[in-house]
């Protein structure tokens, strides 16, 4: 039992910067792991990425003009991000060449842009902050920020979760029925880029994503069923912060990529042993149809 105590509670019961981190992380899972099912359902997680680092002009911004402020990141963030995915989806509507091809163009420009702003007044560390997040160092007032995100992100689902369902499985069908199909797709690129704004203050632009699209990934391996899979991903989004903080405190590492880790070991194991589609469900399937 002391060894348990040192090992999974202690880290969190004596120090407070670990309670914090570990709250804001399970709170970034509540919010953007249900948000990543439907990114992957869509085929948008390439899009997902994009947007990620688009946000980086903005919250680079804020930074040149207030240092590491967070309501100026926040807003620049959001700004740069509103603007990456709708002049993206802008260029594919309106020209020749397809949504993945300018989210990548849009995606290199934001993130030589963001890096140049951030470099012309902080230093190494500064960068490496805006890169990959403290999630260690997140104070009151960022809490509160990845609380409000969340309960926009979660309200929002709630109300519109069947025209998100229908336009992930048929969107021309729910233009034609429906006029929630263009907006519905505005609000949801919308809670991506809020949700990604939020995971930046803990785990920055290049990390942001990866518990929104890892967990959700994992969890395609286990159901087909969009509610269980969205709870799934939140259950394995809050094993893989947990998991991660502990991991960084006894083994000295960066709190964010450990997390960031710690969903990609559950993603490979997903691919190994998962009933819905894995290796070891092919498997058995084929020797049966051999049988």
């Amino acid at each position: 039992m002391d060894l348990l105590y040192v090992v999974l509670i202690a880290p969190f019961a004596d120090f407070a910067f670990m309670q914090r981190a570990l709250f804001g992380s399970l709170l970034l899972s509540l919010g953007a792991c249900p948000v990543g099912v439907f990114l992957m359902l869509r085929r948008m997680s390439l899009s997902g990425d994009a947007m990620a680092h688009g946000i980086l002009p903005g919250a680079a911004a804020g930074f040149l003009f207030f240092g590491l402020e967070i309501l100026p990141m926040t807003i620049g963030g959001l700004i740069a991000g509103a603007i990456v995915a709708l002049g993206a989806g802008a260029v594919s509507r309106f020209t020749v060449q397809r949504e993945d091809a300018s989210m990548a163009a849009f995606y290199l420009i934001s993130l030589a842009l963001g890096v140049l702003l951030v470099s012309m007044r902080g230093s190494s560390v500064d960068l490496m902050h805006v890169l990959f997040g403290t999630v260690l160092a997140l104070d009151n007032e960022a809490l509160a920020l990845i609380g409000g995100i969340v309960a926009v992100t979660l309200v929002v689902l709630f109300v519109f979760w069947r025209a998100l369902v229908a336009e992930c499985l048929d969107p021309l069908f729910l233009r034609s029925v429906s006029r929630l199909g263009t907006p519905a797709h505005f609000i949801f690129l919308g809670l991506v880029v809020l949700n990604l704004v939020g995971g930046f203050q803990a785990l920055g632009t290049l990390l942001s994503v990866g518990l929104m699209m890892l967990p959700a990934a994992s969890a395609r391996f286990w159901t087909s069923r969009v509610e269980p899979m969205c709870v799934l991903a939140v259950l394995i989004g809050f094993a893989s912060c947990l998991s991660g903080l502990l991991l960084s405190y006894h083994a000295a590492l960066p709190s964010g990529p450990a997390i960031i880790l710690s969903a990609g070991v559950v993603y490979f194991v997903s691919i190994m042993f998962g009933t819905r589609g894995a290796l070891r469900a092919r498997a058995i399937r084929h020797r049966h149809r051999i049988a």
